[in-house]
């Protein structure tokens, strides 16, 4: 158990990351007309402005919160909030932005799926990856039920510090997650196997985001005289 626990979040998190870096690159480099978001929107428009912006708002709100949460060491919050408190926080924002995403999630899986035009134009790979994504967003929402078993923030330091370890190359991250339970560590597992199939999906979008528009120069337009 030992070695198998080592294996799954000691290597298995250093083999999605580099897929995750070497494969964006490779894809970027040797398939550039393929680094689209491949959005179906003319296709059907069906609620899917609704979908979309849940789930988008959602994922973000998520992404966010466990990369300050779990990155973040605790002597930098120790002397603002405690872990307990902290994790209360992490509850409440993290339960709403996963119910969103959800919805929006699973709305648009059904679209992809129910919807003959979308169908026919979506890859397996489409479909695979926004069922991860669903499945991802309910075990993290499952977390919450656990989580509110033990509100002093002990679980949520020793998820910190494997992903410390993880990121900052320090040894022994495994043993880290010993005594977490098992909902847990699918979602870490789930999420680790979306890191590794990103290079191969649309989300390598993501990369492009338009971050320019928000410090761009106005555009000025002028009115054609007759």
């Amino acid at each position: 158990m030992n070695y198998l626990n080592t294996l799954l979040f000691g290597l298995y998190p250093y083999l999605a990351g580099t897929v995750f870096l070497a494969g964006s690159l490779l894809r970027f480099d040797q398939g550039q007309y393929t680094w689209k978001t491949g959005s179906s929107q003319m296709l059907s428009s069906k609620n899917m402005r609704r979908a979309s912006n849940l789930f988008h708002v959602g994922i973000l709100v998520i992404f966010f919160g466990h990369l300050f949460g779990l990155l973040t060491p605790h002597w930098v919050y120790a002397p603002f909030i405690s872990p307990g408190a902290k994790q209360v926080v992490a509850i409440l924002v993290g339960g709403i932005a996963g119910v969103m995403c959800l919805v929006g999630g699973a709305m648009l899986l059904h679209r992809r799926l129910t919807n003959p035009r979308v169908r026919a134009s979506s890859s397996t790979m489409d479909n695979v990856i926004i069922a991860l994504l669903v499945v991802q967003v309910a075990l993290g929402l499952l977390t919450i039920i656990p989580a509110l078993g033990h509100l002093d923030g002990g679980v949520m330091i020793d998820l910190a510090h494997w992903a410390q370890s993880i990121v900052f190359f320090q040894g022994g991250a495994a043993a880290h997650l010993d005594g977490i339970g098992l909902i847990y560590k699918l979602h870490i597992l789930v999420g680790l196997t979306i890191v590794l199939l990103f290079p191969f999906t649309r989300l390598v979008h993501v990369w492009s985001a338009p971050f320019g528009y928000v410090t761009r120069r106005y555009q000025l337009v002028r009115s054609r005289k007759a």
